[in-house]
């Protein structure tokens, strides 16, 4: 179930900075924990696609399998799973290859600018197929921070090649989180991302990363001094999705037909 709450709003202010990049190596220190209110949560434990979340949106693709509540799960009883073929109408939305659940239309589940949320949530690369020399190199997005009307994402994380990436398209920045994802398929990989939301050069994003034998969260990257809200397009917010997104795929370029990948345990917190 979840418990909405009232959603503070703090300007960031500042002088102007230059913008910085800070990347963490894996096993770093564990990231001490602000203290945060949870705007949402999503752990699947209705058994539902919704989780039992009015208004959180689900699928659009059409096959029947692209979407499935599962079991095991992350924390409870259910997880929910994304599943895209590559080459079938059934697997695509809005003319991309693509299955996902989002918080577009959650109030709760939104960013606005001046926001500092954090996003935490676990994923299970189900059955994943390594990366092999020749292969294609295109990533396939898991986790999305997406601005309202049409824009380009803020961030997101993604698997490419054997790594798992998080990428900024705005800022032309990209880290790598996870160096080898290759003894982690088929288990739960946990991870946080904090935003602090501005139009100017005073916005952050500070991933961490919990792998399957650790007990706490490990700074994975961090973009420090730089703007974090800056759509291409008129947005009046933004929101979360999950679920996979394979936009540069195809089975001509040699990619992989079929993913899936399973989600539990999201949450949104307001660090404000």
């Amino acid at each position: 179930m979840i418990k909405g709450l009232k959603v503070s709003t703090a300007l960031c202010a500042g002088a102007l900075l230059v913008p910085v990049l800070v990347s963490y190596a894996s096993g770093g220190e564990p990231e001490a924990a602000p203290p945060g209110v949870e705007k949402l949560k999503v752990d699947y434990e209705s058994g539902t696609l919704d989780s039992g979340v009015d208004g959180l949106t689900t699928t659009h693709a059409t096959a029947p399998d692209a979407s499935a509540v599962v079991r095991p799960a992350h924390g409870g009883s259910y997880a929910v799973q994304h599943k895209v073929t590559l080459g079938d109408p059934g697997y695509e939305s809005n003319g991309a290859p693509r299955s996902e659940s989002a918080t577009d239309l959650l109030p709760s589940g939104q960013f606005n600018i001046g926001d500092v949320q954090r996003y935490e949530f676990s994923v299970l690369l189900k059955d994943w197929k390594a990366y092999a020399p020749g292969d294609s190199e295109s990533g396939d997005i898991f986790f999305q921070g997406k601005y309202a009307g049409g824009n380009v994402p803020a961030f997101y994380l993604m698997a490419k090649r054997n790594e798992i990436a998080f990428r900024s398209p705005h800022l032309e920045r990209q880290t790598t989180v996870v160096p080898d994802l290759r003894p982690y398929v088929n288990r739960w990989i946990s991870f946080r991302v904090d935003a602090r939301w501005t139009t100017d050069e005073t916005g952050y994003f500070k991933v961490s990363v919990r792998l399957p034998e650790q007990s706490d969260y490990h700074p994975a990257a961090s973009y420090e001094n730089v703007r974090t809200y800056r759509p291409g397009n008129p947005a009046e917010h933004g929101y979360m999705k999950w679920g996979l997104y394979r936009p540069s795929e195809s089975v001509e370029n040699g990619d992989v037909p079929t993913r899936i990948v399973q989600h539990d345990d999201i949450r949104i917190l307001d660090l404000s």
